[in-house]
């Protein structure tokens, strides 16, 4: 990452988390008013606060910090100082164990509200797609076994429709998690419709980070042969020195014929600082180059780049083969958004169990670092996309704050059905105990989380 991509991923990642820990600590704040709770501070950030007002008639603080990964609401409670008698009524401690228990729950659940409603925006503006189509299937892969055949369009998955290539890859590995056999039902090239399964046993894919569901089963996502024909060429770079213009239209690279676009970067990628045979037309006349790829690092990939941008010219009739869009009425919308955050939301869920039990590698665990870096590029996309990347942090948090971990949300909703079932609340010390394990353990998934965020900038 340069420079600039990186300033840029900082303020969207800040921009990101604000967003978010807002919402969820205004979720606990809203709550603790409905329920008559003096609030002392609203706090968005940890450490030194930049900025503090008070307002309202308890004069709460609304502060920023300067340390911008969470924040809290600090609540009149006896436990943490002494409280005046008129305002006992008040303090949060002596609330009934409902009142406690919403106004904790409240956190997470707004967490989850605000992912249904960004997706609920999404689905009525419209959500653009591509429908999804089967490119090349693996010689000896679960899918060509199974009678996948190129162009296949895949219909439902286990019974799930799939309008498009997203919501069939989310489908697959909310599945994939704990189904053995994924059932597929395809319409093929001349609109037969038909259904393979897809047996999911002894597959890994959640052993490995860097592995993909769609490659481990054979498939992959069908692309028009559009040969690649150069846009721009970048000065200074390698194709300039090759001697490549633009409106040049690529035949053949290293001696095997290029059929389109994707062969094209694959090969280029394949081979940094190899030097390379170039057949191109130009004016209707073929001309042999020499083209040789420079080395840059890419997720901890050495690839090739030349240094170009390529005409993608597809044909309008096929262009409105492959696009879709997802876009309801404002009642559709609102539950297509619910069932796409329950569907996020189990799905971490389950992959978590599965940490915990390891039947899945800890180097899935993504930190600040990974979270930044996808920050800033959902938001170069466009507004849509960053509004699905908040979605998605949004439920990760929403689910990893119910966990019932002390020092969480969840923790603390242990310690209240605990109290409900024993007639009291749990003692002093056995609450600071489990401060102390909640916060080690808290500590560790971080320094892992960390440790793989940096391990993904190395290697």
């Amino acid at each position: 990452m340069d420079f600039i991509s990186i300033i840029y991923s900082a303020l969207a990642f800040v921009a990101a988390i604000g967003i978010l820990v807002t919402i969820h600590e205004f979720g606990h704040y809203w709550v603790a008013r409905l329920c008559g709770v003096k609030v002392l501070r609203f706090s968005v950030g940890f450490g030194k606060p930049l900025w503090i007002k008070k307002a309202g008639p308890d004069q709460t603080e609304y502060v920023l910090a300067a340390i911008p990964l969470g924040g809290y609401v600090k609540m009149l409670d006896q436990r943490e100082g002494d409280v005046a008698s008129e305002e006992l009524p008040r303090a949060f401690n002596r609330q009934s164990v409902a009142k406690r228990f919403a106004i904790v729950f409240a956190g997470p659940a707004f967490n989850f509200i605000f992912a249904i409603l960004a997706y609920s925006v999404m689905y009525l503006s419209g959500v653009n797609g591509i429908k999804p189509y089967i490119g090349e299937i693996g010689g000896s892969s679960i899918a060509h076994s199974a009678g996948v055949q190129t162009e296949d369009l895949i219909l439902s998955i286990n019974g799930v429709d799939t309008l498009s290539w997203e919501k069939a890859r989310l489908t697959m590995m909310q599945q994939a998690v704990d189904q053995p056999v994924l059932r597929l039902q395809l319409q093929s090239r001349n609109l037969q419709i038909r259904e393979v399964e897809l047996d999911l046993d002894g597959l890994s894919f959640l052993q490995d980070e860097k592995i993909d569901l769609l490659e481990q089963l054979g498939l992959s996502m069908w692309r028009p042969d559009i040969p690649p024909k150069i846009d721009e060429v970048i000065t200074g770079g390698a194709a300039e020195a090759a001697g490549l213009i633009a409106g040049d239209e690529i035949i053949s690279l290293g001696g095997d014929k290029v059929r389109n676009i994707n062969q094209w970067v694959e090969k280029i990628r394949a081979n940094p600082e190899v030097e390379l045979d170039l057949l191109v037309l130009r004016n209707q006349q073929q001309l042999l180059l020499s083209i040789t790829p420079r080395s840059k690092q890419d997720d901890g990939k050495q690839i090739g780049y030349i240094g170009v941008r390529n005409i993608v010219e597809i044909p309008e009739e096929l262009r409105l083969r492959l696009k879709v869009i997802e876009q309801y009425g404002p009642l559709e919308a609102f539950i297509q958004a619910i069932d796409k955050t329950w569907q996020m939301s189990t799905l971490t869920l389950k992959v978590l169990g599965k940490l915990v039990i390891g039947e899945a590698s800890v180097k899935n665990l993504s930190g600040p670092i990974t979270i930044a870096k996808y920050a800033g590029l959902s938001a170069q996309i466009g507004l849509e996309q960053f509004f699905s990347f908040l979605a998605i942090i949004s439920i990760s948090l929403g689910v990893l704050n119910l966990l019932p971990v002390p020092m969480l949300d969840g923790g603390h909703l242990m310690y209240y059905c605990i109290e409900v079932i024993k007639g009291s609340p749990v003692s002093e010390s056995m609450e600071a105990l489990g401060q102390r394990i909640g916060m080690a353990l808290l500590m560790m998934l971080m320094t892992l989380a960390i440790y793989n965020d940096v391990l993904r900038l190395v290697e």
